[in-house]
């Protein structure tokens, strides 16, 4: 189940690119159809709820993030235009959200402490998943002291698999900002990880 949740559930392409039927859903929902927002929330509630959690670090967060993002949905959907996936239009709904808890969070969220638990590659060799398992954990914490910024380009770049180009879109920032902030989490990280090794 962890490592289920783990894995990015669709494809950059399959969350960027509109589906024929997703101008009409938006339609629908922004229309008030109750039925619609639920049809929506059935299709895309666990993808929203893995990626608050990969960017809150905490599973009451990140649900209330969820219940937040379709609640507002029906408010937002007249802004939908179709030029991009329904989903990629939701997923930033969520991104938005999710900033909103981090900023309002009085403590820094730990983020990806599942990680750990993760069987890597098969390998069965315990000294080797020990090491994996500390290795990890080790990178939760360094996640959890980046600026929520860098820490959601890192999670969306290197953990869900997207270019930079379709985080631009999600976060709605230059995608030249995206490569910065990448750029700024990654050197962050190695010294943070490397502060950590010389203690």
């Amino acid at each position: 189940m962890i490592r289920q949740e783990l894995q990015p559930t669709a494809s950059p392409k399959e969350t960027c690119v509109a589906r024929p039927d997703d101008v009409a859903l938006a339609a629908e929902i922004g229309s008030g159809s109750a039925d619609a927002v639920a049809r929506a929330f059935d299709r895309w509630h666990q993808r929203v709820r893995i990626l608050a959690r990969r960017l809150l670090g905490e599973d009451a967060a990140a649900e209330d993030v969820v219940q937040e993002t379709f609640a507002s949905l029906s408010r937002a959907a007249g802004r939908y235009r179709g030029d991009a996936a329904l989903e990629t239009f939701l997923l930033s709904i969520a991104i938005k959200r999710a900033r909103d808890h981090a900023r309002a969070a009085l403590r820094r969220r730990r983020t990806l402490d599942d990680y750990a638990r993760l069987d890597i590659g098969g390998i069965r060799d315990p000294e080797h998943h020990t090491y994996r398992a500390q290795l990890a954990a080790r990178m939760a914490a360094a996640l959890d002291r980046l600026p929520h910024r860098q820490r959601e380009v890192f999670v969306l770049c290197a953990v869900e698999g997207l270019s930079s180009s379709e985080t631009s879109v999600l976060i709605g920032v230059p995608q030249n900002t995206v490569r910065t902030r990448l750029l700024h989490a990654r050197r962050r990280l190695r010294d943070l990880l490397s502060e950590e090794h010389d203690e």
